[in-house]
């Protein structure tokens, strides 16, 4: 895979990575801790070197999944983003207390000195807006606990808070063909602050993988029916915002553009990765044979100009007047 510049120091990822959300469980499965090593193995031989996962996904276990694939991958030169900022703390207990003891806590469990980047993990805007835990991270960094910090954010309001923020390595966003937004404005001032942009949910929680269907029933742990219109946290996070109804119906049109050679979840990754301003995509998995397919989209060539245009109509006609939740 190509590598992409990560922000302004030196690091350099391959720009398709790991999302760790339903690794080894998560969406309705309990957590299988085989599947999950059977799966960073099989990432890390497909050639992704950049993992992301949060204290709050499986209580702590993935974090504990990855720390014990990294105990055996020390020269592998892998980069391992985790969040903060849920599990414990959300909504109103952020203090420079809080923040440092969930830092040593995925320390812990990761089995490392110090973590290559954290992220605020979509903390409210008001606390984005006053600021004070930035300071915070600051003070980790220079403590020697982090090396790097970001921030994975729900609308392009709070990425564009975070951009101005000294120090700022990295913004986590829902970007996709249903989530077009952030390419307007965001990414451009990202790309100019030195800002590496890491893409989250690339294909809005499975729609984009053409796979979900008006038949399609989810478990009851899976966060597509628990938090279908947004019970329990940002209802972005769930299928892009769209009510599945009308998700799936765009989904239909989106279907029929994919071209020979190419699945439709490859190619909605294609699309995202024709974004120069995109450093790393970050499609989760549950078994090692989605890894590789979601790690050969990146070596499909940029999609046609006729494409982009018609993806866009789909967005701005099925799309973009129906999704909730902040954008």
């Amino acid at each position: 895979m190509q590598e992409r510049k990560f922000g302004s120091d030196a690091l350099s990822v391959p720009e398709i990575g790991l999302g760790c959300w339903q690794l080894g469980g998560g969406w309705g499965a309990s957590w299988d801790n085989a599947i999950a090593q059977q799966t960073l193995n099989a990432a890390l031989a497909a050639g992704v070197r950049f993992i992301d996962t949060a204290d709050v996904y499986g209580d702590g276990a993935s974090e504990r999944s990855i720390g014990e694939f990294l105990s055996g991958q020390r020269d592998a030169g892998l980069t391992v983003a985790t969040k903060l900022g849920r599990a414990g703390i959300y909504p109103d207990g952020y203090t420079r207390e809080s923040l440092r003891e969930a830092t040593l806590r995925s320390i812990d469990r990761l089995g490392v000195e110090a973590l290559d980047l954290t992220q605020l993990h979509c903390v409210p805007t008001d606390v984005l807006r006053a600021g004070h835990v930035f300071e915070w991270l600051r003070e980790l960094q220079q403590e020697g606990l982090i090396r790097r910090w970001g921030a994975s954010v729900e609308s392009v309001e709070e990425g564009l808070l975070c951009v101005g923020q000294p120090g700022l390595a990295s913004l986590q966003v829902i970007f996709n063909l249903f989530r077009q937004k952030p390419a307007d404005e965001l990414l451009p001032r990202a790309a100019d602050a030195g800002v590496a942009i890491i893409v989250r949910l690339p294909l809005a929680s499975g729609l984009l993988t053409g796979k979900i269907t008006r038949a399609t029933t989810f478990g009851a742990d899976d966060h597509r029916n628990f938090n279908r219109d947004g019970q329990y946290f940002n209802v972005g996070e769930t299928f892009a915002g769209l009510e599945l109804d009308k998700g799936i119906a765009a989904a239909e049109s989106v279907a029929a553009l994919v071209p020979p050679g190419m699945t439709m979840a490859q190619m909605a990754l294609r699309w995202i990765l024709d974004h120069p301003a995109v450093t790393v995509v970050i499609p989760g998995a549950s078994s090692p044979g989605q890894v590789a397919a979601n790690v050969a989209a990146a070596s499909l060539p940029a999609l046609p100009r006729e494409l982009h245009e018609a993806l866009a109509r789909i967005y701005r006609e099925q799309v973009r007047d129906n999704i909730r939740g902040p954008y």
